[in-house]
């Protein structure tokens, strides 16, 4: 892939439905999808669930999830700057029905999936929170749907705070090869907001193998970053103002499990995960 193809601005993926929305045939992979819908007051959104799995993860505002016979309530919360928020997994071959009484944006992480599990709440005061590295590496790990703290059949989600002038993704990592008890096969979604106006950050993706995923991204609100393959990292704040990223990943792996391998020549200058 290009550059181009891997770094997806604000309004590229927009549709008469969604202001983000990519699915597998549009990241040219099998698996990760995100969508970012926004309803104004009064508002709401229907859609079919089809062959993945979903949590619907309030951005801004909050909202009720109906599905069947099942309904969730979520607080929601102001801004992904404010705090955890709470959520909902919906699975596969469902109709979903989202409503805000006083409008919102919400994130829809979806992940290809087989088996039909049961839709779940996820209240925000269970989503272990992780305060990872330290000095300028420093940042806030939110794991709402990490791979030992929610269960999914195929998918991955977490949320990163990054303060201004800080590094995340750091060091470079990559998870693009099964290799058992070492290296999951995932696909990742990066999906940006950034805090105050002007504010803007970079994202670098680069080559594992030959003529594998290459990319420098200026990133802003609404952006997304795609991953295939590749080591991935840093993930840079601007000074004054902290960055959000919610990842999104899923893979072919018949265990759902986030392993890593860190890029060897930086792992010997930090020690290893930062």
């Amino acid at each position: 892939m290009t550059s181009t193809d891997l770094h997806l601005p604000r309004g590229a993926t927009a549709n008469s439905r969604y202001a983000v929305d990519i699915d597998p045939k549009v990241a040219g992979w099998t698996h990760s999808s995100l969508r970012v819908v926004e309803l104004a007051p009064g508002g709401s959104h229907t859609f079919t669930t089809g062959d993945s799995e979903w949590i619907v993860l309030p951005l801004e505002g909050g909202c009720t999830v109906h599905m069947e016979h099942d309904e969730f309530q979520l607080l929601g919360r102001e801004s992904v700057f404010a705090d955890v928020s709470d959520f909902a997994y919906v699975p596969r071959d469902a109709q979903v029905l989202i409503a805000s009484g006083a409008g919102g944006r919400f994130a829809l992480a979806g992940a290809k999936c087989e088996r039909r599990l049961p839709a779940r709440y996820g209240p925000a005061p269970e989503v272990p929170v992780e305060e990872r590295g330290s000095g300028s590496c420093a940042r806030r790990v939110r794991n709402f749907a990490s791979a030992d703290s929610f269960a999914c059949d195929k998918l991955i989600a977490v949320e990163v705070i990054t303060p201004g002038g800080h590094w995340s993704s750091y060091p470079p990592h990559k998870h693009d090869e099964h290799r058992p008890g070492e290296e999951s096969e995932l696909e990742e979604i990066y999906y940006f907001e950034i805090d105050g106006p002007n504010g803007l950050g970079y994202q670098r993706v680069f080559p594992s193998r030959e003529g594998g995923a290459d990319v420098l991204a200026e990133v802003r609100s609404g952006d997304a970053v795609l991953v295939p393959d590749g080591w991935h990292g840093p993930s840079i704040a601007q000074p004054g103002h902290d960055m959000y990223y919610l990842n999104v990943m899923a893979g072919p792996g018949e265990t759902r499990e986030w392993r890593i391998c860190f890029h060897p020549d930086h792992v010997e200058s930090t020690g290893g995960y930062r």
